[in-house]
């Protein structure tokens, strides 16, 4: 289930390696940079480019457009929408 008041942000957000990867998909993922506000601990869905290494190394950071969002029967995350684009902050 979305949540359709809510409104999008522009963000800071970074490549990692999560220290657990059950139940996700592939090893490098994007969250949310420190200090934000947004937790760190809340995953984004955004471009699958963003999180490929051989073209932006980990710890990248990039700037783009998220809005909370959910599943229905999953936790909340950031949704960033693919056509939307992004800004590549640092490599």
């Amino acid at each position: 289930m979305g949540q359709p008041f809510e409104a999008y942000h522009y963000i800071v957000v970074e490549s990692f390696e999560p220290d657990s990867t059950s139940g996700l998909h592939g090893p490098v993922h994007i969250r949310a940079a420190a200090g934000q506000m947004f937790d760190q601990s809340l995953h984004v869905r955004c471009p699958k480019i963003m999180s490929d290494t051989s073209r932006y190394p980990l710890g990248t950071r990039f700037r783009l457009r998220v809005k909370l969002t959910d599943k229905e029967g999953s936790r909340d995350f950031l949704s960033a929408p693919h056509a939307w684009g992004y800004e590549v902050l640092s490599d």
